[in-house]
């Protein structure tokens, strides 16, 4: 597909051939970033004719990689036809229309230049004085966000890498704050805190807890309704029972879309019961956050005003290269308390007047994220970026309404936003085990053909299919070209085990 370009690369000299030491020439630099920046274009151009998910068996890519690194040099036409040979065969295209699994992680063309300006500069970005300008490009665009987001003047922003380093973040604050900062100092004693969040919540709360030292024993799932969204009466109920039992309720983690099945958690009435017990609030809205962009799904956020933290990912469904994670506080003190280390080699005259993001999450250095989300909501306009998800969104519903009136598809969740759950069972199969074995056939083979890809989950116990629209360029006629795969290999399927019973 891109070997042409491979041979045109194959013509540049090595970089350190007639230097005789390690230095690239500025010319050589301008002919390999040529043949870069025309690699990515064919890429995207061509990228509908490549297999969203290879066929490949595992280990077959190590296999194919040298025992030792290198002793010397290669040509740049030849580390790019290697490139080609080796790793794109291996790669699962995440940019790629057809691409319908987990959730997306999109790029778009303003996100990538300014990826590679950031990298460029190679930026380290733990303080002002490091890179003042990074820093306060990140304090603006981090209130244009919340703004855009709807959530009010009280929070304020800063970039993590993602969603679960944002609520382990959540969690430290406050442990802290709870334990007036002793645990930091002094460690563990004879704490029990315990943490509440619906049986849908994503795995990253159970590992935060865990890296946290409070103790998965100590998490409490609470139970779902028929939607998959957290009871607050069954929340309550378990408060209640911790607090008569000697424990201490520190934190409510409520999903603003699940991972499962992007369900709603009651913002408002969870947010009620955590001050009602003095609890941290954390809003985890890491994918469907960037809802909120539009102001007809402000819906989901009633009562988020009442959160002490609040994260959501542009690096999911706004366009911008992972990793970028919008983290929002109240109680910046609690945050800055909780992780700030001011050794003398890290202060400066500045200190006092400016926000040093180092002590605002776990990592001391930081990557300048906030240009690539400068360039995204520059170069779309807030209004480019409401067009392409009022997209999505109505793809999604269109393929919601075509597997309702399928008379052997089922629905299997409500659709919020733009995943769509569902699975295949014709009105024969009555035995739920046959059932899912089908539905995992069906998505494994529609997976091995590289034509689309799909993930599941299990709802209820029930295999379900999950369907994602959300890809940066993705077109209905992509939508119905997947949904007709599926009827077909539905079918076939179906036939094959009709045969074999």
């Amino acid at each position: 597909m891109l070997s042409s370009i491979s041979k045109v690369c194959s013509t540049i000299k090595k970089p350190f051939e007639e230097e005789g030491r390690y230095m690239m020439d500025k010319e050589t630099f301008r002919q390999q970033g040529y043949q870069i920046i025309d690699w990515i274009t064919e890429y995207y151009a061509n990228i509908e004719d490549l297999p969203v998910m290879p066929d490949i068996l595992p280990n077959a890519i190590k296999a194919k990689l040298a025992d030792s690194a290198p002793t010397t040099a290669e040509s740049f036409g030849d580390i790019l036809q290697d490139f080609e040979k080796t790793i794109l065969p291996g790669m699962t295209h995440w940019q790629h229309p057809s691409f319908f699994a987990y959730f997306p992680s999109n790029t778009s063309p303003y996100s990538l230049w300014a990826d590679v300006l950031a990298s460029s500069m190679n930026a380290q970005c733990m303080s002002w004085i490091t890179s003042p300008a990074a820093t306060e490009l990140e304090e603006r665009v981090m209130l244009w966000l919340r703004d855009l987001i709807g959530l009010p003047g009280s929070f304020v922003g800063v970039i993590q890498d993602g969603a679960s380093t944002a609520s382990l973040c959540a969690l430290l604050s406050a442990r802290e704050r709870f334990s007036n900062y002793k645990i930091n100092r002094q460690g563990f004693s004879d704490e029990k805190f315990t943490i509440y969040a619906s049986e849908q919540a994503h795995s990253s709360i159970d590992k935060a807890v865990r890296i946290a030292g409070l103790g998965s024993e100590y998490l409490r799932k609470i139970e779902v309704d028929s939607d998959f969204a957290l009871i607050p009466e069954k929340l309550e109920q378990a408060i209640k029972k911790d607090i008569e039992q000697g424990y201490t309720p520190l934190c409510v983690i409520a999903a603003m879309g699940t991972t499962g099945s992007t369900a709603i958690d009651p913002i408002q009435a969870t947010g009620d019961i955590a001050k009602k017990y003095g609890l941290w609030f954390h809003i985890d809205a890491a994918y469907a956050g960037t809802a909120l962009l539009l102001p007809e799904m402000r819906w989901m956020a009633k009562g988020a005003e009442m959160a002490d933290s609040f994260v959501f990912n542009p690096h999911k469904w706004m366009f911008t290269n992972f990793d970028c994670s919008a983290y929002f506080v109240k109680d910046k003190d609690a945050l800055i308390r909780t992780f700030a280390i001011s050794p003398e080699y890290l202060k400066t005259n500045a200190d006092e007047e400016v926000n040093n993001y180092r002590d605002w999450g776990i990592p001391l250095g930081r990557r300048f994220r906030a240009l690539k989300l400068w360039f995204v909501l520059k170069g779309y306009g807030v209004e480019g970026i409401q067009e392409k998800l009022r997209g999505h969104l109505k793809m999604a519903q269109w393929l919601r309404k075509e597997i309702e009136q399928h008379r052997d598809f089922q629905l299997l969740a409500p659709t919020p936003l733009n995943l769509v759950c569902f699975h295949f069972r014709p009105k024969e199969l009555s035995d739920i085990k046959t059932v899912n074995r089908l539905n995992k056939s069906i998505m494994d083979l529609l997976n091995k053909s590289g034509k689309i890809f799909l993930t599941h989950t299990s709802l209820d116990g029930v295999l379900t299919l999950r369907m994602v629209i959300a890809q940066t360029d993705v077109r209905q006629e992509q939508v119905e070209n997947a949904w007709s795969l599926l009827q077909d290999q539905a079918k076939k399927s179906m036939e094959k085990l009709r045969e074999g019973s």
